[in-house]
């Protein structure tokens, strides 16, 4: 008799805590500006909810098709390049908050930076499984650079640095547990120090947030606000926070509250215990994340596992950096959690993903 093939149930029940705590707590930081914007339903719960269901379904539907599918070449070159399109097309959508980041269709909008992720991974998990006994080779390295290069570089005109960044990232942690050289490594960071300065420094604005990091009491009231707001939100939560419903740093105090510092808010209301059971979770979807990639039966099915986790994890470690004033603020959101149904809807696709190369071990 065939093997049933079973999910991992403690990935899919960390899945399901992050994304049922994302409602809550994206109700509770969003309140009063819910309240000033609608007298009926709060309309970020509501956008999220219909985020979340999609994404159910997303995640579900993608437990079940076989993975292999993505390593077609026609899938994986079909992905990269309608992402692309979308890239380029966003590119001459309206301006939202100073960046072109968004297609706006009425009530919804919907984030190519974000979908980018379920397109460049498997890109990167079939080139370094097709060549991995050449990954430090350029018939592997110049293909993978040009993919993610051309991607990075279209979301970095939105601009979107934080995802580029992110982005960039993950194919490099890929890239290296592929067993990249350390001359390329070495060489790697070499160049990272230029490009960041032009890409930073170079930047006013980008300039003004990185001396704002460094010392945001020096401009208190305008680029180390948020900051500074972050820091009180997290520190007045105590050990056990101020009580679910109770922080004072949402009204209108913290910028942004429901998205990009929803960690802080957390931290306010349920304190340390809530900050460590959001770590507690992420690590769980690291754990398994890595497990289902180790045991995965083929090598594009380890790095594809490895790449999702590593993207997900990677942007919690992110987000929450810029909470606790460790990184520069930036607009990255943290998965499951912040508002943002293109993130909500990416991110459980990709741990639908997971939970399919799960039933492989």
């Amino acid at each position: 008799m065939a093997k049933k093939l079973a999910y991992d149930k403690l990935l899919f029940g960390a899945v399901a805590l992050l994304a049922g705590f994302g409602l809550v707590m994206v109700y509770s930081a969003s309140a009063a500006i819910a309240r000033d914007r609608s007298a009926g339903i709060n309309p970020f719960l509501l956008k999220q909810s219909i985020a979340g269901i999609i994404g159910l379904v997303a995640m579900a539907v993608v437990m079940h098709i076989d993975y292999r599918v993505l390593r077609r070449a026609e899938v994986v070159y079909g992905l990269l390049a309608s992402i692309t399109l979308l890239l380029v097309a966003v590119l001459f959508s309206g301006h939202l908050n100073g960046t072109q980041r968004w297609f706006l269709l009425g009530p919804i909008s919907i984030q190519p930076s974000e979908i980018a992720k379920l397109a460049l991974i498997p890109f990167a998990a079939y080139q370094i499984s097709r060549k991995l006994d050449r990954v430090n080779q350029r018939d592997l390295l110049l293909p993978i650079v040009l993919g993610c290069g051309l991607v990075c570089g279209l979301i970095l005109i939105q601009p979107d640095f934080g995802t580029a960044v992110l982005l960039g990232s993950t194919v490099f942690f890929l890239l290296f547990l592929a067993g990249l050289s350390w001359r390329y490594v070495v060489g790697g960071f070499a160049l990272a120090v230029p490009l960041l300065y032009a890409l930073v420094i170079a930047v006013p604005y980008r300039r003004e947030r990185f001396f704002a990091f460094l010392d945001p009491e020096r401009d208190p009231l305008g680029s180390g606000f948020q900051a500074l707001q972050s820091l009180i939100a997290i520190g007045s939560g105590g050990a056990f926070g101020l009580g679910a419903g109770q922080s004072l740093q949402k009204l209108w105090f913290l910028p942004h509250p429901e998205s990009d510092f929803v960690y802080a808010i957390v931290c306010e209301e349920l304190g340390m215990a809530g900050a460590l059971f959001v770590i507690g979770l992420f690590g769980i979807v690291a754990w398994r994340g890595y497990v289902a990639g180790a045991k995965a039966p083929d090598d594009f099915g380890r790095y594809l596992a490895w790449g999702f986790t590593l993207v997900v994890v990677l942007q919690a470690l992110l987000n929450i950096s810029v909470a606790l004033a460790l990184l520069p603020t930036k607009g990255i959101p943290l998965p499951f959690i912040s508002y943002g149904g293109s993130s909500l809807v990416v991110t459980m696709t990709a741990c639908g993903v997971l939970l399919n190369l799960s039933q492989h071990g």
